[in-house]
């Protein structure tokens, strides 16, 4: 039986890569070049730090390690100040009623983010109550595919891996999930999330019941 649903933030509960891509697209056109959504893709589930030598690499451009902390806080900085705007009307659609069926089913909801904005965002749209545990980029270090921030998050609710479900959009995210001994829903597509043990194209419409009925006897 699953006692807590671990959900990832950006592309499962709202949409902030809008944000992201806009913040580095407005960095990289300081540093003279064009950043495209196709460049915009291989950031995709990677860290801050490991974004901004992606961006670096598309432009040809290389810079000290002080020089990338500097560029890498301008960008948050610009960042914060677009999900500062956000409110509730940009949750995904379907995402707060089944984060409440899920916790009227007795099941412990924890948030499993690389992001170090997560709480800021939570915030903002009215979220972080239903949340028993936020695990986000200030309490981990290491990215997914590594399965440290599920697996924080199961072990400060004192709650055993094989009664967790995570849901997530991205293929590091799954991995992570597999590796940290859940279950695993991926949402979106199922040519990405193809090692998921379930795939839903969203949580509009779906039933967190449901979906748990569905799921294999063995993580």
């Amino acid at each position: 039986m699953i006692e807590l649903a671990i959900f990832d933030l950006d592309g499962v509960i709202v949409d902030t890569a809008k944000y992201h891509y806009k913040a580095w697209k407005r960095l990289a056109a300081e540093l003279g070049f064009f950043f495209s959504e196709e460049h915009n893709e291989r950031l995709k589930g990677v860290s801050r730090m490991r974004s901004l030598e992606i961006l670096l690499e598309v432009g040809g451009i290389e810079k000290s390690p002080e020089e990338k902390e500097k560029l890498a806080a301008r960008k948050n900085q610009w960042y914060v100040e677009y999900i500062t705007q956000m409110d509730e009307s940009e949750i995904l659609p379907g995402a707060l009623a089944f984060l409440r069926e899920a916790k009227a089913a007795g099941v412990k909801i924890a948030l499993g983010s690389a992001s170090k904005n997560a709480r800021l965002i939570l915030d903002r749209l009215g979220l972080t109550e239903l949340f028993d545990c936020i695990i986000d980029g200030t309490v981990v270090s290491k990215a997914k595919p590594d399965p440290e921030v599920f697996a924080r998050a199961a072990e400060v609710l004192d709650i055993a891996p094989s009664k967790c479900v995570v849901f997530e959009d991205a293929f590091a995210g799954i991995e992570a999930g597999r590796r940290a001994g859940m279950y695993t829903v991926g949402v979106g597509d199922p040519e990405i999330l193809h090692e998921a043990h379930l795939v839903i194209p969203s949580l509009n419409d779906a039933s967190f019941t449901d979906l748990c009925n569905r799921l294999p006897s063995n993580p």
